[in-house]
């Protein structure tokens, strides 16, 4: 069994997508992170970077007491190479996914999570921010979409880093971003979101969150963190 705590962002979609696509037994154990469940003392001692999604595999497959993971991509990886699904077992197809889900971590998640800040969020426009935001998420589709001109999926068969990557694009007006700009990037966008384990994976996150609203309290929250959350 996993349990996948877990909350209704972008990083927390790519541990439901996998966990329905792989037909993975788990329980939702949900982190409201903006009403602060993520500085609970028991999150912070399995996501010491209190930040969602965080597993916790109560039987690996070592057969020994549960391992506890946090960062999406390795999770990613984790679920992949226990379950041996969405992750080619050969040298070459292993990393030709893994650099992809490297892209997507160190690229897309964190520029775009940047435009959806300075966009939506900050307290005060600052153009210059929003610019360079939304300007780089727009090289990084382009990116994705020469990637995808010649492949239905990322890095051949459909695998973790189309999960990882996915939900980032899910919210591609609120980054100032038009699909038809990136006819490749939309046809795959469009297959996976017509996949049923992607439908059940944001049922299950309607159900916990309708309408994710930040608030003046919960941007305190969220956005105004330094090392006394965490200590």
């Amino acid at each position: 069994m996993i349990d996948l705590h877990y909350w209704t962002t972008p990083n927390g979609h790519k541990i439901t997508i996998f966990l329905e696509e792989a037909s993975v037994p788990y329980r939702l154990i949900p982190v409201n992170i903006s009403t602060g469940d993520q500085f609970k003392p028991d999150f912070l001692r399995i996501a010491p970077n209190n930040r969602i999604p965080a597993i916790v595999d109560t039987e690996p497959a070592d057969g020994g007491t549960p391992i506890s993971l946090f960062e999406s991509g390795a999770i990613l990886q984790y679920l992949a190479e226990k379950t041996g699904k969405f992750l080619p077992a050969d040298l070459r197809g292993r990393f030709e996914v893994m650099q992809w889900l490297f892209w997507q971590m160190g690229g897309l998640g964190p520029m775009a999570g940047q435009n959806h800040h300075f966009v939506q969020y900050a307290p005060e426009r600052i153009p210059y921010a929003m610019e360079r935001y939304v300007k780089e998420t727009n090289r990084l589709y382009g990116v994705l979409n020469k990637r995808l001109a010649d492949r239905a999926f990322v890095a051949g068969d459909y695998s973790i880093a189309d999960m990882a990557s996915y939900p980032w694009i899910v919210l591609h007006e609120r980054q100032q971003q038009n699909l038809d700009d990136f006819p490749h990037l939309k046809r795959w966008f469009e297959t996976i979101a017509m996949r049923p384990a992607v439908e059940r994976a944001y049922e299950r996150a309607r159900e916990l969150n309708e309408q994710p609203v930040v608030t003046l309290e919960s941007a305190a929250i969220l956005f105004g963190q330094t090392a006394g959350a965490v200590q």
